[in-house]
C-alpha cells in the first residue's frame, strides 16, 4: 500500500456533478496537500487491494471497511479516489461510471476485466461489467483477514 505521503487528495473532473462537494475538499485540491480523512485513506487502501482484472462494488468496500455505506465509499472515491485504481471500484448493477466510461473500459480491457456486451437498444452501445465473474471478495489478499 502507498503511504499516506505518496497520496494526494485528488477530485476528478466528474467531482463537480457531485451535490455539496465541500470547501474544504476543494482547498485540498487546489494546493496543500492536508491529511486525507481516516474513512476516505482506508477506502483508497481497499481500492489498492483489489487485483487487476476484478473490481468491488461501493457497497463491497463499506461491508469489508465495517463502517459508512456505498454512498459515503462513493463520494470518498469521488473525491479522492484518482490516485489509486478507481475503476475497480464500480457500481453494483455492472454500469461503468458515467463520464469516464471510456477511460474505465481502457483500463478494463487492459486488465481483462469480464465485461457483458451492451444490447444494440443500450445508450451508446456500453458494455457492462460481468459482476458474477469479475467481483472479488477479498480473499487472497496477502493482508490476512479484513475487519
Amino acid at each position: 500500500m502507498r503511504s499516506e505521503k505518496s497520496r494526494k487528495p485528488t477530485v476528478p473532473a466528474s467531482a463537480d456533478a457531485i451535490a455539496g462537494a465541500s470547501a474544504d475538499a476543494a482547498g485540498e485540491a487546489e494546493g496543500e496537500a492536508a491529511r486525507l480523512p481516516d474513512y476516505a485513506e482506508r477506502v483508497l487502501d481497499v481500492a489498492e487491494l483489489i487485483p487487476p482484472g476484478r473490481v468491488m462494488t461501493y457497497g463491497d468496500v463499506a461491508e469489508w471497511l465495517g463502517e459508512g455505506g456505498p454512498r459515503q465509499v462513493g463520494r470518498a472515491m469521488a473525491l479522492y479516489g484518482g490516485a489509486v485504481p478507481w475503476w475497480r471500484v464500480v457500481r453494483s448493477d455492472g454500469v461503468l461510471l458515467p463520464g469516464h466510461e471510456l477511460s474505465a473500459l481502457d483500463h478494463y480491457r487492459e486488465e481483462g476485466t469480464p465485461l457483458r456486451e451492451a444490447a444494440r437498444s443500450a445508450e451508446g452501445h456500453v458494455p457492462r461489467l460481468d459482476m458474477k465473474r469479475a467481483r472479488w471478495d477479498g480473499a487472497d489478499t496477502g493482508e490476512g483477514a479484513h475487519k
